[in-house]
């Protein structure tokens, strides 16, 4: 069947009493599932179970849950997800492509598929379609909870049929789906019905526009298409090409400007110099070109000299349209060359990651005015200059900022402040938001050590049940991470563990490991800092940046990782930027874990004399 379609609009969708959902960017698909087993059609009605094995698995893996229910029918989105909130629309794309059955075999054990549910038409053989949108939804999520599907969007664990949730406010949403770079939403109205093959104004769909400044280097004679260009490096380099969005009187006028001022022509294009410069607005870069780019407007008041790929990388998040970057091209760090544009940029790439630990923490920071060429200095008071969507929280006289949204944390990328340390909870609450461990050993040439008590303290925690991360503290030690459900144990409490670690690791080798203080009785061992753990210490957030010489970060690692040969310095900013597009984030499923993490038995069992010897 064919399924119903929302309009596209320009201007944000806040209509009361409306919902809003994430859009994913895939293949749209329709989920028919009854007693001859289920199938899956795109919108032009092909089956796709058998370039997706991964999705029929899956469902036949949960016929006993699903029997009571069938027949039924879902309208999906089929999307390989990058983040809770943006599909890869790329991976979808070559996945489709996929035509040799061992090849899909692979992909689908590699890179998963997820079914993303967003309506019901049909439960239990009751088809649903006419009632209201809200009570679809309610429906829907209650199917789901009956059978033990995924109420949330997650790209982690083996559950591929997933509830697509839909919110209230719009801001909030919006919010997230611009920090995590995805492709929209979708504004549904409370009442509306799904009507089969209808572009219904009861939906309505509000992409994640970015914009771009550019200049025309060229006119394609045969379907009207301009390129577009910008500099790099003094160098012009295309970005992909336009048609929509010009007014038929532009599209006159364009024309006869490009053909009066033409440097070259041939059979296929006239080409001219750079100068005519306008805005586009585009989705995303894909295969070096912009996707879905529409003509917003000319930009006279630009040089072509000031279209840049610089500028290009720093509007990637539409967030940053109202923030300035000074001096984009200072240089940070030496080697490797680091200027101010690429922290800024590495700041905005990792913030999906990065901000939910700066979130209601009171942040200092330490800046780097003139990079790693001069002096920095520490930053608790938020400085009068800084703009008004700058966040404080004022505790015993300094007035902090906080670092609630990518805005704030861009901004502070462009006053260089390099290193982004935090308490260990919230400015809502004084009780500790997780255990930190800090493995600190006497040199970067002993890093071994902070490698064998990462293993020890591993052992132990995975005895204990408990769910434990790890990182770089981006200089020469790690840090172990336990996540704790919000606002329930004490430092008082928490002490009780770090001591009893602490403690275990001395006994276990008294010859490497030490708790004393002064580094001058340490004798070369590794200090295991327990004392740090309490209220008004702080510690380096995970993928904050370090002020030292190899831009080290505290970079968060794969247990695996954690083992003979790891160093420190590989996790500088480029690299971590590499493996963070890569292989993901390590830390993805941290807070999820503190929800659940069973820390009270360990411990009453710590309170009443236990000893983790």
């Amino acid at each position: 069947m064919k399924p119903m379609l929302p309009v596209l609009q320009f201007e944000p969708p806040e209509f009361p009493g409306w919902s809003y959902e994430v859009k994913y960017d895939g293949f749209r698909a329709i989920l028919d599932w009854d007693a001859d087993g289920p199938r899956l059609s795109s919108r032009n009605e092909k089956p796709l179970l058998p370039l997706f094995p991964e999705i029929r698995a899956f469902l036949d893996a949960h016929l006993n849950a699903f029997q009571p229910f069938l027949p039924i029918r879902i309208d999906c989105e089929l999307a390989i997800l990058e983040n809770e909130y943006k599909a890869n629309f790329s991976a979808i794309q070559t996945r489709g492509r996929l035509k040799a059955e061992k090849r899909i075999a692979e992909a689908a054990k590699k890179n998963p598929a997820r079914l993303m549910a967003f309506d019901l038409l049909i439960e239990s053989g009751e088809k649903i379609h006419s009632l209201p949108y809200l009570e679809r939804k309610r429906r829907l999520a209650s199917l789901f909870l009956k059978t033990g599907m995924a109420m949330e969007p997650t790209t982690t664990g083996d559950m591929l049929l997933q509830l697509v949730p839909q919110q209230a406010i719009l801001s909030t949403l919006w919010e997230e789906v611009v920090l995590h770079d995805g492709e929209g939403i979708v504004a549904k109205a409370p009442e509306s019905q799904w009507e089969e093959g209808k572009r219904s104004t009861k939906w309505v769909k509000y992409k994640n526009w970015k914009l771009v400044d550019c200049f025309i280097t060229a006119y394609e004679k045969s379907n009207g298409y301009y390129y577009c260009g910008v500099y790099k490096d003094g160098e012009v380099i295309q970005i992909g090409h336009i048609l929509f969005g010009l007014k038929p009187e532009e599209k006159q006028a364009l024309f006869a400007v490009i053909k009066q001022n033409s440097k070259a022509e041939d059979s296929r294009f006239i080409y001219v110099e750079p100068a005519i410069c306008f805005e586009v607005k585009y989705l995303e870069l894909y295969d070096s070109e912009l996707r879905e780019p529409h003509f917003s407007r000319f930009r006279l008041d630009l040089r072509p000299e000031d279209c840049t790929f610089d500028n290009f990388l720093f509007n990637q998040k539409n967030v940053t349209g109202d923030i300035e970057l000074t001096h984009p091209d200072k240089p940070v760090w030496e080697n490797p060359s680091i200027r101010k544009i690429d922290l800024v940029h590495y700041l905005m790439e990792v913030a999906p990651s990065m901000l939910p630990f700066l979130k209601k923490r009171a942040l200092t920071v330490i800046r780097y005015p003139h990079g790693m060429f001069g002096e920095a200095f520490y930053q608790k008071n938020c400085p009068d200059y800084a703009p008004d969507f700058i966040e404080t929280y004022l505790d015993e006289g300094i007035n902090y900022i906080v670092c609630n949204d990518l805005k704030t944390l861009v901004w502070l990328g462009n006053q260089l402040a390099i290193e982004y340390h935090i308490p260990f909870h919230t400015i809502e609450s004084g009780k500790a938001s997780e255990i930190v461990l800090d493995l600190d050993p006497p040199s970067a040439a002993d890093f071994g050590l902070a490698v064998q008590a990462a293993a020890y303290i591993k052992e132990v925690i995975d005895g204990l049940g408990l769910t434990g991360f790890v990182k770089t503290s981006g200089n020469k030690g790690l840090q172990v991470y336990l996540p704790l459900p919000y606002d329930r144990y004490s430092f008082d409490d928490t002490r009780l563990f770090t001591e009893f670690i602490a403690n275990y690791l001395v006994s276990k080798e008294p010859g490497l490991f030490t708790i004393e203080r002064l580094k001058k009785n340490r004798g070369g061992r590794l200090y295991v800092d327990y004392v740090q753990h309490a209220p008004g210490k702080t510690i380096i957030a995970p993928y904050s940046t370090r002020g030292n010489k190899h831009a080290g970060v505290a970079a968060p690692l794969f247990w695996d990782e954690v083992g003979e040969g790891l160093d420190p310095k590989d996790f500088n900013l480029p690299n971590v930027l590499k493996r963070y597009r890569n292989l993901g984030d390590p830390f993805q499923d941290y807070f999820r874990e503190g929800e659940t993490q069973p820390f009270g038995p360990v411990l009453e069992f710590l309170k009443t004399g236990g000893n983790l010897k």
